[in-house]
Order: C-alpha cells, then structure tokens, then sequence
C-alpha cells in the first residue's frame, strides 16, 4: 500500500508525471482499498463519487500487482476510452512492462468472408448502403486490428450486419478466412495480455457459456474489476435467459438464399419455404402492434389472432430446418444456416412452453420494424453467485451510483454477492458552493394530466436564467415529446431532442453551441460527460420510478410480494435512487463547473421516502425559492 501512496500522493509520481494530475485523498483511499483485495483476494463493493478518479485508483494497483487482470466496463464507449487513453497514460507513467488487450463481442469486428460476400452481392441494397460497403472494403485493406469502431460510420450504419459476423452465422474452422479473422486474433491477444479490458455484455456472454466471449481467458484471471458496476444486473439478467428476434429470422432466410444459390438450387420448392418464413416474420411484427412497447406474454397468450401468427412463425421455421436438413452437407454454408435454424428453433419452444416454475418471466418488445420474445429469469442471484464461486478470483465492484443511503444492500443482493468488504468515498467537489439544487413550490401531484405541462412551464422560466446550457431529463418518452412540442416556439436556443439524430451527434452538437437545451430520456441519464459552461443546469421532470407496467418488473414485484418481502422498499425505490444519482451526476463533472439541478417532483419532499433520495444525493446547497435560482445564475454570469 505504500506503493499507492507514492504514485498517486500530492508528491507522487502520477503528480510529476502527468499534467494536469491533482491529488485527490479519495482517489488514494480507494487505490488502497484495491491494492489490499487484489493482494488478498475477496470482494470489495464500493461507491466513488463524481470527480474521485476512480479510474486511476483501480488502474494503479491492478498495473502493480503482477497479477492477471480483467477489467469490464458498461460501454463499449467508456471501452474504448479506458483502453486507448487511461490505461497507457498510467502505464506509461509508472513505466512497468505491463501486456494489455481490448476485447470486443464479435458483431465489433470486420469478417472477412462477410465482406467478400457482400461485395459478390453488390447489387443489393440501396445506394448508401453500397457507398458504405465501399468504404468498408478500402478500410479493411488498411486496419490491423479490424475494429470497426476505426472507421467513421454511425453504430447503425445498414453496412455492419452485412459485414460482421453472429455467433449464428459464423463458419468458425470451417471459414476461408479463418486464419485472418480479426476476431480470432482479438482473442489471440487477450489469452497473452497481463490485463484485458471488456465489457458487461461480452463478461456476461462468456459466463453464460455464450460463444461471444473466450472461455480461455475467464479461469485464468486473477482478479475481476467491473465499473460502472450499477448496469452489470440488468445485462446479467439478459444473458441468463433466452430471446429471439424479428432480425435473426430475416438474417436467415437472407443468408440461406445466398448460401443455397451458391451451393445447391436444385430443391425448386426451398425459396417458397424460406418466402413464407420471411413473411411469417414479418406477419408476426404486425401482429404485436405498431408501438414501441414492452410488454407481458399474456398479451399474446390472451390474442387468439398474435398466438396464431406465433405459431405460423414457429411451423415455417421447423419447415425450412427440416428441408436444410435434407441438403445436410452440400455445403459448408448450408450446413451453418441448418445449425442457426435448429437453435432457433429450440430457443422459440423454450420461450412458446409456459416454464416450468416461476422462476421465469415471458415478454416481448418491438421497437421499429423488429421485435423481440424474451425468457427473462426472475433473479440473476443464485446464477451469479455460482459464476464467482466457479472463479475464485478477487472481485471489485465499483461505480458513482452503487449505494443507497450509503448502504449497498441491493445491489448485493441483485447479484448473490454475500460477505463483501464495502466503502463509499465522496466526490472531491465543493458542491454547497459549485451548486444550488431546487425543488419547486406549488406543482401538482404527478399523476395529474396537467403536471407535464406545469413543469414545461417551469422549464421555460427556467432556461431564460440559464441562457439555455441545459438538460432536459424525462423519465418518458410520450413527456419529453410533449414538451418538445411546446418548447420548440417558447425558446430563442436551440433545441436539441433525444431521436432527432444520433446520441453522439446531438452531444458534438450541444458542446458546440455552447447555449443549446438538451431533451432525453434514459440513455442521457448517465454515461454523459459534458463539462463547462455549456451545461450549467440539469431539469429533472420525476423521480424515476420505473413503469409498474414494465412485464419484468411487475413479475418481480409479484415475486417479492410472494416472499412476504415489501417490492416498494426493496426493488423499486432503491432503482429510482440509483436512476437519480446518475440524472443529477451530469450537472457538475469538473472542480470549475457550477450549475443548478432542478428536480420538479413534489413527492421528493411530500412524501416518507423522499429522505431515502435526499440522502444519497450530492451534498448541494438546496432552496424552493425560485428567485435564488434566477440570482445564481446571474452571480455566474
């Protein structure tokens, strides 16, 4: 531990190597803290407030240990960052011989095979589709590493899927390529590296035995450190049921005419088959309604027309296995597509059979054009708790919104994580001075229709303070429409809305103009680091609470009731307290930043479990004075 203290100590070598480095007490504290369950082995769960370093603090020791490391985040975003700019600056810094590795899922790297399809199918698709195709090919005869977060096109670029591989259509050691797969040479790398850096959904896929991730790696680690730890129960909860999805019937049939005119096209009945599995895909999205929704099984249980359609889905796909089947080894092609067909077909029985307890949950979503059916465990306790035990390694917990009330009962519990060592350090900033926090007099209840537009009201007055340099969280879409709508002719800045264009673009977008306002809902709750001016006030428009309509939660609650435990107490309050952390997390980012947080919800102070948000919060200064607010923001400017 000493160690710690003279890399990361006010005179430290951190200090007189990097620029910029200031010391932070809690920033050593946690290294410390690390270093000693990296040394000992056991679990550590802690809470590092905004602006602590909690990146250098867990950097530092895992670098110095000797051991072998792997390091998960919650984005394939903070990924990236972590790999290509923290992590050298500290290993250059403490100059130690350090082997290190980024590791992706296989949908992040270019598939070579998949390319020179695509470019024999070159016909196909629309015209941005091939520009796109063509930029992918002059980029691959350049990039070494085949990552296709290297070249400048948007995550949903039409290009990717044609150009990437699934764990379904992969051809793996029967792939003509095989030898020059980028991900192949990914996972070369991690196997060889001292340290690896992935993330949640990839940690998760390995564990599951899913073919994402590389069983080879997991039993040799040492030592497991997952940030932004807060997200690991809802991707764990994924991972360890089962889904099918609109897309993955569509990629089959795609792939299975590409394959069978290649390889056989002496079956004149197949296309039929494979048309009337894409239209009974394509029935089936109909069927569940135009709207974006998640929602319970019943609903399609309870639909004679939808369980139909369901069944005419399943019937067409066990049409087309069993006709595969019969052209079993005309090809390697052929045979992969009968493989994805015949996983797929055990994957919709295992979600159309009622479980056989309750320890499942059944739902669906649609989204667009596609959909998706779900078997969802009820709780991911039990299976991560076997996972840990199955790698005795030391595990670290850590993220800025992991406690409530400075416990971390839930999150422990969520994940089957029992006899935990456990801290919690402060953010660094003066948030009584940097920062004012206001919660409105005189709204009504949020149950009444004409909240949304008391608080679109407020906003307005608001911004005119703020100059804009705002953003505006909603805890529902159907709101922050509504309130797009009466803002767009009430502001002289620009609006910016959460759907209009990329994530990304509208953050380039926001830092740019320096006085726009900002409207999202979950995606920019958190993950968001805008720091400066630019942001100087974040509005909040509920406690969010999440829909009691959500079919996953609703089963859960039914779950906890069962077990004489209170769901109010225990699961939902507890996710609205983390959910609040990370909205009022974006306003203050840097030491120089100042800002007000404006959270509207009455119930915040009307109500008994208001105090369980109160004291998870940031220390700010508070006042219901609307007034202070307007002189804040006139101190600052």
């Amino acid at each position: 531990m000493s160690k710690v203290a003279d890399i990361l100590g006010p005179n430290g070598l951190l200090a007189r190597r990097l620029a910029g480095y200031n010391h932070r007490p809690q920033q050593e504290a946690m290294a410390e803290q690390v270093a000693q369950v990296l040394a000992e082995g056991g679990t550590l769960i802690c809470e590092a407030g905004t602006g602590t370093g909690k990146t250098y603090a867990y950097l530092t020791p895992a670098l110095l240990s000797g051991r072998k490391i792997l390091i998960s985040t919650g984005t394939r975003n903070l990924q990236d960052q972590l790999f290509h700019r923290d992590l050298p600056l500290v290993r250059d810094a403490l100059d130690i011989p350090v082997r290190i590795a980024l590791l992706k899922g296989r949908a992040n790297y270019l598939c070579p095979y998949r390319l020179d399809l695509a470019l024999q199918d070159h016909h196909g698709g629309t015209s941005e589709f091939r520009r796109q195709l063509l930029a992918v090919r002059d980029w691959a005869s350049a990039t070494r590493h085949g990552d296709i977060a290297e070249l400048a096109l948007p995550d949903d670029a039409p290009v990717w899927p044609a150009v990437t591989s699934t764990s379904d259509n992969c051809l793996r050691q029967d792939c003509p390529d095989w030898d020059q797969c980028p991900l192949l040479e990914a996972r070369r790398r991690a196997q060889e590296a001292d340290l690896v850096v992935v993330n949640h959904h990839l940690l998760c896929a390995d564990i599951a035995l899913r073919d994402e991730g590389f069983g080879e790696i997991l039993p040799g680690a040492d030592a497991f450190i997952v940030d932004e730890a807060h997200q690991l129960p809802e991707v764990a909860g994924n991972f360890f049921g089962t889904a099918v999805s609109g897309r993955q019937f569509l990629e089959l049939v795609r792939d299975t005419e590409a394959e069978y005119g290649r390889e056989a096209g002496d079956m004149p009945e197949f296309p039929d088959l494979l048309a009337k599995l894409r239209l009974a895909a394509l029935e089936m999205r109909l069927g569940l309604g135009e709207e974006a929704r998640r929602s319970p099984w019943r609903d399609i249980a309870e639909n004679s027309a939808t369980s139909a359609r369901l069944e005419e889905l399943r019937q067409r796909l066990v049409d087309v296995q069993a006709a595969l089947e019969a052209l079993q080894g005309r090809g390697k092609g052929l045979d992969s597509c009968l493989a994805r067909a015949t996983d797929l077909v055990t994957g919709l029985a295992r979600i159309m059979e009622p479980p056989a307890d309750s320890a499942d949950i059944r739902w669906f979503e649609t989204q667009g054009k596609g959909f998706r059916l779900h078997q969802t465990p009820l709780s991911v306790a039990g299976i991560f708790q076997a996972q840990m035990e199955r790698y005795p390694a030391a595990w670290i917990f850590t993220s800025a919104t992991l406690a409530v009330a400075e416990r971390f009962d839930h999150f422990a519990s969520q994940l089957g994580i029992t006899d935990a060592h456990t801290a919690c350090w402060d953010s660094p900033f003066d948030y009584p001075n940097q920062a004012l926090w206001f919660v409105p007099r005189g709204l009504p209840d949020p149950g009444l229709p004409e909240y949304g537009d008391a608080v679109t009201d407020l906003a307005a007055r608001i911004l005119a303070f703020s100059r804009g340099r705002a953003f505006l969280l909603f805890t529902s879409h159907r709101a922050l429409r509504r309130a797009a709508e009466q803002l767009e002719t009430r502001l002289d800045y620009p609006l910016l809305v959460q759907g209009t264009a990329p994530r990304g673009e509208l953050l380039k977008r926001f830092r740019e103009l320096g006085n726009a306002v900002l409207l999202g809902t979950a995606s920019f709750w958190e993950g968001v680091d805008v720091r400066g001016e630019a942001l100087s006030c974040v509005i909040i428009d509920k406690l969010p609470f999440a829909s009691p309509g959500d079919p996953v939660l609703a089963a859960r609650i039914d779950a906890l009731r069962q077990r004489g435990g209170n769901p109010f107490r225990d699961f939902q309050l507890p996710q609205a307290v983390i959910s609040l952390k990370q909205g009022a997390g974006r306003l203050i980012r840097d030491a120089t930043d100042r800002g007000v947080l404006v959270v509207c919800d009455p119930r915040l102070l009307s109500k008994p479990y208001g105090h369980a948000f109160l004291r998870s919060l940031p220390p700010m200064a508070r006042t219901r004075d609307l007034d202070l607010v307007e002189r804040f923001f006139a101190e600052a400017s």
